[in-house]
């Protein structure tokens, strides 16, 4: 891509004064920063083994306080080491070692105000945030952030994959944007977005062959709204875009507002010469810190949920018992009744239901809507989420039941009033002992973190849409082998569930088939991360299965302790190794239509007998092949040759 002869000028004519220039360097010297006041305007570049991986890019915000784009001057600098650790139990691995160093660059501009820019540079990872500070005692304690400037030039051979942002109150029922567009690979820079608003967060980009990065964001919470970037420009690359005014119904701002002295969240970058960086990247929680204490311990595991497949019809007491009873026989912790329990089971009954779940050691999870009026979506109940005495006097009542959490849908965008919403739900539900997924919404930035009963969100084009239509059938594979190198990389995913019917029908019969293999699916347990996973069994499957696929599923973790990416395109194949204790999991996905060979390099199973779980070729006539378990001794070098069938997958345990 061509830089405009004016922005090259900008960038390349010394200004009169002498040019201010700061590096901060990774641990390992391999990762390089360099910040520069150039011509009056603050902007950065990243190298990466000697590589160019973002070009000079613009740094700098916008307020009704003071102008912090032009006229500045890189006033101080000072570098220090950073080291921490941490454990999580509702991400991708259970403890993390960070090994960083930190820049703080302060710049004045003309008013003698300052921004100050930190960034946090480990062997992979960049992050970085605007500090904007209270020059005195007479000067206003509160800033609107009305733009912000930062750039992601990339070089001119990078490719992208992105999924475009969706316009407000568009969509059924003018639910979105609720990030559920499609993924487009391997696009040239020059393509612009679906709807003309830009791509959301997390953006991949390959920088040909030297490398890939990675952008996304992390540390929003109730003090700012979320963002995404912008459509490429050939002056100023991708830029840091706010909501969109339409969001929420057109209620609240769209920039947000912050306290003086006060931050804005962390932009992250993760670099690689290969997409393992990327896969196993834990920077999204590095950089930020728990906002309160769990008022107990959280339970990780397993549900079962009727409305996949069942659909609204089966919120009514006896399904939601058929379910139950599911759950029990295989030893899941929970199960998700889903909207519409409130006209159709009613309260009176949900009491008994729970306590006829607790009988068989399962635990409900109930749905909510967030609404409100962000949007028509109509399924109860409604008008109890969105407000605090509402939504206390909720929380109480099913503390009272006995209920394990709630799963909150249908938000508005992403405004600092809806993230808000998200804060304020999270912290009530823990001060009534309840774990919260999210649905029909944003990016989870970093929230497994900073609140410990968070579990995940949904935040993609998910597994319901495999029942809605036939064209996501189709498609599962292609979006089951995106998640682990963009969503999922950056946050917990419920993406709605592990699928065994074959056909997408309560009967098993009718409708459309599901195009992809049980070991295909069952693998999706593995590559796709969340603590409290849905394996969207039915009734039905409990006879229907292979025993040693059921005995699989019983079987299943949902917390993991180290993760390892292993090979794998985004939209093609992706093939990850988790271990949960002392037991490494191998799955692997094959999202196209053709036969995939492979040879895994997998050294932690150096020379030990593991269960393989693979697929048969498919049948003239099968709409999914059959399966089979063998067990298999991997070699003393950690190497497998493997084919995965199309739309198949395998599993090493």
């Amino acid at each position: 891509m061509k830089l405009y002869a004016s922005f090259l000028l900008f960038l390349l004519v010394p200004a009169l004064a002498s040019a201010e220039t700061k590096t901060v360097t990774s641990p390992d010297g391999q990762l390089v920063v360099t910040l520069t006041d150039d011509g009056g305007r603050a902007a950065y570049d990243v190298t990466y083994a000697g590589r160019p991986m973002i070009l000079r890019s613009a740094l700098g915000l916008t307020t009704n306080v003071g102008d912090f784009t032009s006229g500045l001057r890189l006033t101080d600098a000072k570098t220090a080491p950073f080291v921490k650790d941490y454990e999580m139990t509702r991400a991708k691995v259970s403890r993390v070692h960070v090994e960083a160093n930190r820049l703080t660059a302060t710049f004045t501009n003309a008013s003698q105000m300052q921004m100050q820019v930190t960034f946090h540079v480990s062997d992979h990872d960049v992050a970085f945030r605007y500090t904007l500070l209270r020059p005195s005692k007479n000067k206003p304690t509160g800033a609107v952030v009305l733009r912000e400037a930062t750039g992601f030039r990339f070089p001119d051979q990078s490719t992208t994959f992105l999924c475009p942002q969706a316009l407000p109150m568009s969509g059924w029922e003018r639910t979105k944007p609720s990030y559920e567009e499609e993924y487009v690979p391997d696009a040239p820079m020059t393509a612009k977005s679906k709807f003309g608003v830009g791509y959301t967060f997390p953006c991949l980009f390959r920088i040909g062959d030297d490398g890939w990065v990675q952008v996304s964001e992390t540390g929003v919470g109730s003090e700012y709204c979320g963002s995404r970037l912008s459509d490429c420009s050939p002056e100023t690359g991708y830029t840091v875009a706010y909501p969109q005014p339409g969001e929420n119904n057109g209620y609240g701002s769209a920039e947000p507002g912050i306290s003086l002295p006060g931050s804005t969240p962390w932009r992250t970058i993760t670099v690689g010469k290969d997409l393992k960086p990327l896969v196993e990247t834990t920077v999204h929680w590095d950089v930020v810190d728990p906002r309160y204490e769990p008022s107990q311990r959280y339970e990780p595991g397993r549900y079962t949920w009727s409305w996949l497949i069942w659909q609204d019809e089966s919120a009514n007491y006896d399904d939601q018992v058929r379910f139950i009873d599911l759950a029990s026989a295989m030893g899941y912790e929970y199960i998700l009744v889903d909207a519409l329990w409130n006209t159709r089971i009613g309260r009176d009954r949900m009491v008994e239901l729970s306590g006829y779940a607790r009988a068989k050691g399962v635990r409900l999870l109930i749905w909510y809507n967030s609404n409100g009026f962000a949007n028509d979506a109509p399924q109860g109940p409604r008008d109890c989420m969105n407000n605090a005495i509402a939504r206390k006097r909720e929380m109480k009542w099913l503390r009272s039941i006995g209920a394990a959490g709630i799963k909150v849908d249908f938000f508005g965008g992403d405004k600092q009033e809806t993230m808000r919403l998200y804060e304020d739900i999270l912290s009530d539900a823990n001060d009534y002992g309840l774990q919260v997924i999210f649905h029909g919404c944003t990016l989870p930035r970093g929230w497994e973190r900073m609140y410990p009963n968070y579990v995940a969100s949904e935040g993609a084009l998910a597994s319901e849409n495999v029942y809605f239509t036939d064209h996501h059938a189709r498609r599962e594979g292609f979006e089951m082998t995106v998640h682990p190198f963009m969503r999922n990389a950056v946050g917990s995913f419920d993406w709605g569930g592990i699928i065994m019917n074959r056909y997408l029908s309560k009967d098993n019969k009718s409708r459309h088939p599901r195009r992809t293999s049980d070991v295909f699916e069952m693998a999706t347990g593995i590559t796709n991360q969340t603590s409290v996973n849905c394996v969207a069994l039915q009734p039905n499957n409990l006879t229907e299965l292979p025993a040693f696929e059921l005995d699989f599923l019983r079987s299943l973790p949902t917390t993991w302790d180290e993760l390892k990416f292993i090979d794998g395109y985004p939209g093609k194949y992706a093939v990850l190794a988790r271990r949960h204790g002392s037991d490494w999991y191998v799955a692997g996905l094959n999202g196209t239509d053709k036969p995939l060979t492979l040879t895994l390099q997998v050294p932690m199973l150096a020379g030990k007998e593991v269960k393989c779980y693979a697929d048969n070729k498919r049948k003239e006539g099968e709409t999914v092949p059959s399966s089979y378990m063998k067990p298999l001794r991997i070699n003393a070098k950690g190497e497998l040759k493997v084919t995965l069938q199309p739309m198949g997958g395998i599993i090493l345990k």
